[in-house]
């Protein structure tokens, strides 16, 4: 017997390409459970095998517990037991008892089969995670093994397979057994049947890694690629920057006659790719990610992070693109929310904005309409910035002075300052109910908040939104959604 398992060790190991170590575990798990049918259901069994000689051991197993954790005798033993039996082990420590080894007959080759089988299976997988962990955000090369409903089976040799969901083809396409792909390896995902290779092809990452492939600049790091957004089988965009100011990014990326460009469209179905150039500016990267859209003017909401993109009446349909596409390529290329309107209509919000900070600057500081406009002209954009901006600046504004500024300085702040007490006043007016005052996760300043917005009790709050609340100055989504929640909860319980 101790030959026939150093037999089978041998011959598994070198058929499988699996370490023996893994083999002679399988081996003894399965000796292990021949073995255990001769006692208690829940009895521990260990099997030893002398890699050497094949020669094994069989050991049953229990456990010292505290005599308060005793519950099961099939494999524990308590502290009083280990001192009566004179063992010298402490809670913890494991006592373990020669018992009769079974012969490797044929059950146990049954089970050792079946250990063995997933053994080599938890081992290629290991083995095929080590091997691809390194390729992620890669392109991989396989071919179409098996097509189910849900994603393709794709081989891609030495014994490695990998999933590609069909949510993850580009649209349109499609793939027969037997099939050469290209894919990008997206991830490496756990689940219950173990590691597994997950492909995409219609990944942002897929067109760079093509990119990648097609212009060797790029490969050398000449070019850079900082950015890239899809709309999978229709059209792309991609942003790139040089580090060789002798090499034109964008000429590279094209190649003689399109060449280059047109090979990275073909791998993605005929996908249309602007390749945009980079700039570090970000109002100039959005003009040049709207291309070929000209664009008239931009105005930056920092605070918003978001930007006003005015173009020609009869160039809004083009910035726009088919169901929008356009603006939102180059939003998700620049990372910039894009509101994309007519010069027109740009030049009439802004009149009405300035309008309204005029009026704002008119009412709190008790001056002129000429005197407004040219605060609006030189950026002032609230009474904020007029009470706290340093006076150096506001002195190097033509035609201010010392006395000017401090009396504007003043009015502003004194105007924050009612504009504060009203709010206090509103929110010493409003009354919460003691249903809402009394609610979890509720403190008394943010009920008086909630009451001077109409939501007086905890049904008012209850029937609010997350977006609603979050109106509210320091309000999270979390803390929203958290109290619209308890709030609710009387709900679920008249219900049931």
């Amino acid at each position: 017997m101790s030959k026939e398992i150093l037999l089978v060790v041998e011959a598994v190991s070198n058929e499988k390409d699996v370490p023996k170590q893994v083999i002679f575990e399988a081996v003894e798990i399965a000796l292990a459970s021949a073995a255990k049918r001769r006692f208690e259901e829940d009895a521990l069994i260990r099997v030893s095998i002398d890699q050497r000689t094949g020669d094994y051991m069989t050991y049953r197993q229990w456990n010292i517990v505290a005599d308060e954790d005793y519950s099961n005798p099939a494999f524990e033993l308590t502290i009083d037991d280990s001192e009566e039996q004179n063992l010298g082990l402490g809670i913890g420590e494991v006592y373990e008892e020669e018992v009769e080894s079974e012969e490797f007959g044929r059950i146990a080759a049954q089970t050792a089969k079946q250990v063995i089988v997933q053994k080599v299976r938890e081992a290629e997988r290991a083995k095929m995670v080590a091997l691809y962990a390194e390729k992620v955000g890669k392109l991989v090369h396989g071919q179409v093994k098996k097509v189910t409903r849900d994603s393709l089976i794709i081989d891609l040799g030495e014994n490695a397979e990998a999933s590609l969901p069909k949510d993850q083809l580009i649209a349109r396409e499609s793939f027969r057994m037997n099939d050469r792909i290209r894919a990008l390896l997206l991830e490496i995902r756990e689940d219950n049947r173990g590691a597994q290779l997950i492909l995409s092809r219609n990944d942002p990452a897929f067109m760079v890694e093509l990119f990648r492939l097609e212009v060797p600049e790029i490969a050398e790091e000449v070019i850079e690629i900082r950015g890239a957004s899809r709309d999978p089988g229709l059209r792309a965009k991609i942003a790139v920057k040089t580090n060789d100011r002798r090499i034109d990014p964008i000429g590279a990326c094209v190649g003689m006659r399109g060449a280059r460009v047109q090979a990275v469209s073909n791998e993605m179905n005929g996908e249309r790719v602007d390749i945009v150039l980079w700039d570090d500016n970000p109002a100039q990267l959005v003009i040049n990610a709207m291309a070929p859209a000209e664009v008239d003017s931009i105005v930056i909401d920092e605070d918003a992070h978001s930007m006003d993109v005015a173009v020609k009446a009869d160039n809004l349909a083009q910035a726009i693109g088919r169901n929008g596409q356009n603006v939102r390529l180059a939003s998700s290329l620049t990372g910039w929310s894009l509101n994309v309107m007519t010069s027109e209509d740009a030049e009439a919000k802004q009149q009405e904005e300035s309008q309204k900070l005029i009026d704002l600057f008119v009412s709190g500081l008790n001056i002129d309409d000429d005197l407004a406009i040219q605060m609006v002209e030189e950026g002032f954009a609230s009474l904020e910035e007029v009470a706290y901006v340093p006076m150096e600046e506001m002195l190097d504004i033509d035609g201010f002075d010392e006395d000017l500024v401090n009396e504007l300085r003043s009015r502003a702040k004194e105007a924050l300052l009612n504009q504060a007490l009203q709010a206090e006043e509103q929110l010493d007016g409003a009354k919460p109910a003691e249903d809402l005052l009394t609610m979890e996760g509720m403190d008394n300043h943010l009920a008086l908040v909630l009451a001077s917005m109409g939501v007086i009790t905890m049904e008012d709050l209850a029937e609010q939104s997350v977006d609603e609340l979050l109106d509210v100055e320091g309000m999270t989504e979390e803390r929203a959604a958290s109290l619209i929640l308890t709030a609710r909860a009387p709900w679920f319980t008249e219900s049931e």
